[in-house]
C-alpha cells in the first residue's frame, strides 16, 4: 500500500505521516530522499517509481510531499491525502520553524504557494487546524482498513 501524503510547507503533513506510521508500521519517504537511491537524479526518480509501483499491493510506504511535480510519483492505486491549512497558519507555523521571525521573502512566497495543491485529486482531505481528533482517526482508520484489502488481495 502507498499514502501519498501532500500538501503545502507548514500544514501537518509528517505529523500525519508519523500518526499513520504508528498505526501501519510503513517505510516513510519524505520529499526527494529518494535521491540517495542512486547518483543521477533522473535514474533515483525511475527507481524509486518503479518501488512505489510494486509497494501498491505489497508493502507499506509513506510518501510526503511538498512539490507538486512530485506528485506524478505516485502510482495509481495509492491512497492520496491532501493536507491543507489557512495561510495564517501556514504562516505562523513557518514562523516557529525560523525562531519566532517571519522574513517578508519567505512569507511572499508563502502567499504565492498557498492553495496550489487545492485542485489536486485526493482520497481523504484534511484541513488542519479545523480537523478535530475524530476526523484524523476516521482517517487513519480508513488507511488501515484499505491496507487489510490489500494484504487480501
Amino acid at each position: 500500500m502507498v499514502i501519498g501524503i501532500f500538501g503545502e510547507s507548514c500544514v501537518g503533513k509528517s505529523t500525519l505521516a508519523e500518526h499513520i506510521n504508528q498505526k501501519i508500521h510503513a517505510q516513510i519517504y519524505t520529499g526527494k530522499d529518494y535521491l540517495r537511491l542512486a547518483k543521477n537524479e533522473a535514474i533515483a526518480k525511475k527507481l524509486f517509481a518503479k518501488q512505489l509501483q510494486e509497494a501498491v499491493h505489497r508493502d507499506s510506504v509513506i510518501y510526503v510531499i511538498a512539490e507538486k511535480e512530485d506528485l506524478e510519483l505516485l502510482p495509481e492505486g495509492a491512497i492520496r491525502v491532501l493536507v491543507t491549512a489557512d495561510l495564517e497558519l501556514i504562516k505562523t507555523r513557518f514562523a516557529a520553524r525560523m525562531h519566532g521571525s517571519l522574513p517578508v521573502p519567505v512569507e511572499k512566497m508563502l502567499e504565492k504557494k498557498h492553495g496550489s495543491f487545492d485542485q489536486e485529486r485526493c482520497d481523504i482531505h484534511i484541513e488542519a487546524g479545523r480537523e478535530d481528533d475524530k476526523t484524523l482517526s476516521d482517517c487513519i482508520s480508513y488507511i488501515i482498513r484499505m491496507q487489510d484489502k490489500t494484504k487480501l488481495s
